[in-house]
């Protein structure tokens, strides 16, 4: 059975994990789509060395932050190693709900990787007449995709001139054949998620977190796209002399909770996960009841 521990970022999914691998005996295949790149590691809340001696850790630290890791990718490595012969169970643990819902569902992804100057040329005619293009060539994809997304748009569109079929034939899911339980965690109130995440972004900042981003920016750009993903920007903004420290602290909490409400929003809409209280003191206990019994 392949145990999944979700839901919002500092929700504590982590601890939880490491704490149910020691009693299973079990290994953390990690669903974070930025713990998978090296030396991106306060700033993704990476688990420490100390914790990856304890229990075995997979699928962190395998790309340099100059390559991109494709969602057919992550989903090939972490479905190989999930099903792989070892007698050692896994847990799934992370909050990109993607990464996690193309292991659960078994989702079909085409195998095209990103063709940057295919979609340099297409995003320079516009999203309405990319849109526009994408309801004559694939009327089916089109109908599910917004017409302001751009990223959606671009994709079905790449995909189509890549191959010649439309994404909509080649997207729908293959279920693994091995049992799942999904267990979600969340804040019942609010606040505690707002102060677990304000507590969160001062331990990467006495961590040396500015640090690590000027260390980043110096060997590979400020334009590295990595940086410019969440935490990470707004150090960039203060190390340009754009805001105070304490400011890109601040924005750093802020857009951490607006990040926590899109998961949230995510991965309630999944009915087949079982929700605890983040809070609760026997929260560890009352996930153990519900792996025994399942």
């Amino acid at each position: 059975m392949l145990i999944v521990i979700c839901g919002a970022t500092a929700t504590g999914k982590s601890g939880l994990a490491l704490a149910l691998a020691q009693r299973l005996g079990a290994a953390i295949v990690s669903a974070d789509s930025r713990q998978v790149y090296r030396e991106l590691d306060i700033g993704t809340a990476k688990p420490t060395m100390s914790e990856r001696q304890l229990v075995p850790h997979y699928l962190i630290d395998i790309c340099e932050p100059t390559a991109t890791l494709t969602l057919a990718q992550y989903q090939q490595q972490a479905q190989e190693l999930i099903s792989s012969p070892s007698s050692v169970p896994k847990l799934l643990v992370g909050g990109t709900g993607l990464y996690i819902k193309s292991v659960v569902r078994g989702l079909k992804i085409p195998l095209v990787p990103p063709q940057p100057e295919l979609r340099q040329h297409l995003a320079a005619l516009g999203q309405h007449q990319c849109y526009s293009i994408l309801q004559h060539l694939d009327p089916t994809a089109a109908g599910k995709i917004h017409r302001r997304d751009a990223t959606r748009t671009l994709r079905a569109l790449e995909v189509h001139y890549v191959t010649g079929i439309p994404i909509s034939e080649q997207q729908g899911e293959n279920p693994p054949n091995y049992p799942i339980l999904q267990i979600g965690l969340d804040c019942v109130d609010t606040d505690t998620l707002r102060r677990r995440i304000q507590q969160r972004t001062e331990q990467m900042f006495a961590a040396g977190f500015v640090a690590e981003v000027a260390y980043l920016c110096q060997k590979y750009g400020a334009d590295l796209p990595l940086l410019d993903t969440l935490g990470y920007r707004e150090i960039k903004q203060y190390l340009r002399g754009e805001i105070s420290l304490s400011e890109a602290q601040d924005l750093t909490v802020l857009h951490t909770r607006q990040f926590a409400k899109r998961q949230h929003t995510w991965f309630r809409a999944d009915p087949e996960i079982k929700w605890f209280d983040a809070d609760a003191p026997d929260l560890l206990e009352q996930v153990w009841s519900l792996i025994i019994d399942n």
